[in-house]
């Protein structure tokens, strides 16, 4: 079963496709009792990250990282604080934003 592991390569996949203005990356790890969480967190960021500089593409970072259960219910559950609410927020602000840089620089 796919994880937040996998999420780096898909939005890569989907970027190349060139058919969407933005891409948002949601996911959730949960900590358990093995440093599996620390690892992953770190390596899902940090690809992310690159595959956003490396494609100058409007990438929106919505993995959550929690301690607990309740964490993620709470940070996904309806009304405020809604982390994947703030992440399609920030995408479309970014893809509106790219789509200004573009035009500008176009023009000269």
């Amino acid at each position: 079963m796919p994880g937040a592991f996998e999420i780096p390569a898909a939005a890569r996949l989907l970027i190349d496709q060139k058919k969407f203005d933005a891409i948002v990356t949601l996911g959730c790890l949960l900590r358990g009792e093995t440093p599996h969480f620390d690892f992953i967190s770190s390596q899902v960021t940090l690809e992310l990250s690159r595959v956003a500089v490396d494609t100058a593409f409007p990438l929106s970072f919505g993995v959550i990282t929690c301690n607990t259960h309740e964490q993620a219910v709470a940070r996904s559950s309806k009304g405020s604080g809604n982390k994947g609410w703030e992440a399609a927020l920030a995408a479309i602000e970014m893809a509106n934003l790219w789509r200004q840089i573009r035009s500008e620089m176009s023009r000269k």
